[in-house]
């Protein structure tokens, strides 16, 4: 099967030549006709499975025939780098039809934003916020839009979202397609989706679930050893290109700090960033540039790069959603990928919901000891507002170094002889071993006491 079948505008099949798209995956076979016949759609799919193209493809068809110079698409997303993730596909699937989108979003001038829309443009992908800002100042009206979109539509409707997209609902005209849009979709939601759709097609593949491409392997280890088990695997993998998650903007900035000094070519993309440096660090990442990122959450729905190898869940995502777009970022456009999940004993109700949704247990790594010296087993878990790395920095010194990369386990236990000569004052020395004790008691020798089925 492929794109053929469709019988699309020799214009718009060049853009999917241009894309290198050859086969339609499950959603976009099910999703284009129905959007070619003008119905609205509930399409529901796991990350990575093509759904821009599913929506973006038939719309560029259907505007073929009408005005130029005018907005007749309106497609609303989330977060900034998913708008200008989508933004870009849009131009290079509608290089040839002379059809031309924005994105639109906070955290930038508006006034290079109007230019853009007031030199005629028919595609707007926009943000909420900066978008009603735009609505509200009549930077221009939304009165000829023929297509909407609401893309990743359970994370704006569940994040608060809902309030700004009933308000730009009244900026558009009732005679319109609509199409929803997601990975997730949890029932209290969806319910909300249907009031903005007119007897919609379902289109729904497996979208609760990572692709079956996704190799999915949990670590049972105590908030103090993430850091040694991260280096240690990824001095062990091989690794193309790494997604790092962790929970907390200052933990993603921290860490991608540490790989940086330990040789790995790192950085962070998390919200505390200004929008410039939130793009230099996407694109440097989607370029090669970066081999590693380490992201927030935010990162989950706005990351599209084909070739990610690994995604880390340094910290255990919140929501069972969470995980699913998280893990989504690997194993896209059918290649394979891996999905390691850093896991304490704290975490063990979100992983059991998780492995109901996934409706198996994810594999364990009992095998996995990472050489920790007595410093960093002493160390406590991260506390909110206090930094944590300073003082691992003090304490932490890797004995050798190779091509900026710790020198291996050998070197680890040198350093850790050396760590082990006795201090000054011997009842700092006992709180030590006590503490040393402890943690001897907390694991067993597979290290994954807490967790295992």
């Amino acid at each position: 099967m492929s794109f053929t079948q469709f019988d699309f505008n020799p214009k718009i099949a060049a853009g999917i030549r241009a894309c290198n798209y050859e086969t339609p995956t499950p959603i976009q076979e099910k999703a284009i006709p129905a959007i070619l016949d003008g119905r609205d759609i509930l399409g529901l799919a796991q990350t990575g499975t093509g759904k821009t193209a599913a929506f973006v493809l038939p719309i560029l068809q259907r505007m073929l025939k009408g005005p130029r110079g005018k907005i007749r698409t309106l497609i609303v997303a989330p977060t900034r780098e998913l708008a200008e993730q989508i933004n870009s596909d849009i131009t290079k699937m509608a290089r040839q039809t002379g059809l031309r989108s924005v994105a639109i979003y906070g955290g930038v001038g508006k006034l290079p934003q109007i230019k853009k829309i007031r030199s005629g443009v028919e595609i707007v992908v926009a943000c909420p916020g900066r978008l009603l800002d735009h609505l509200r100042d009549k930077t221009f009206n939304l009165a000829k839009v023929e297509h909407l979109v609401l893309d990743e539509a359970d994370h704006m409707f569940d994040m608060g979202f809902l309030p700004d997209i009933k308000r730009i609902l009244n900026f558009l005209p009732g005679e319109r397609q609509t199409l929803l849009f997601s990975a997730t979709m949890p029932e209290e939601i969806r319910h909300l989706a249907e009031e903005v759709l007119n007897n919609p097609v379902r289109v729904q593949i497996a979208h609760s679930r990572p692709t079956a491409t996704v190799s999915q392997v949990l670590f049972s280890v105590e908030q103090n050893r993430k850091m040694t088990l991260l280096k240690d695997i990824m001095a062990k993998t091989d690794m193309a290109a790494t997604l790092i998650f962790t929970r907390t903007k200052y933990r993603a900035e921290s860490l991608a700090r540490q790989l940086h000094k330990a040789g790995y070519a790192a950085t962070s993309l998390q919200g505390n960033l200004s929008q410039l440096k939130r793009q230099k660090a996407l694109n440097g990442f989607k370029c090669g540039q970066f081999k590693v990122l380490v992201a927030t959450d935010i990162a989950a729905r706005g990351i599209d790069v084909s070739g990610i190898s690994h995604v880390i869940n340094y910290d255990v995502p919140a929501t069972v959603d969470a995980y699913t777009h998280r893990v989504g970022r690997t194993g896209r456009a059918s290649r394979t990928g891996e999905a390691f999940t850093f896991a304490s004993r704290e975490d063990r109700k979100i992983i059991n919901q998780i492995e109901r949704s996934l409706g198996k247990k994810i594999n364990r790594n009992n095998d996995h000891d990472p050489t920790v010296d007595s410093a960093a087993s002493s160390l406590p878990a991260e506390q909110p507002g206090k930094k944590m790395w300073n003082k691992a920095k003090k304490t932490l010194r890797p004995a050798g170094r190779k091509n900026g990369r710790p020198a291996g386990r050998g070197a680890a236990s040198a350093g850790a002889g050396k760590q082990a000569q006795p201090p000054a004052r011997h009842h700092k020395a006992d709180s030590r071993q006590k503490g040393k004790r402890r943690a001897a008691m907390m694991t067993d020798t597979s290290g994954n006491l807490f967790l295992n089925p």
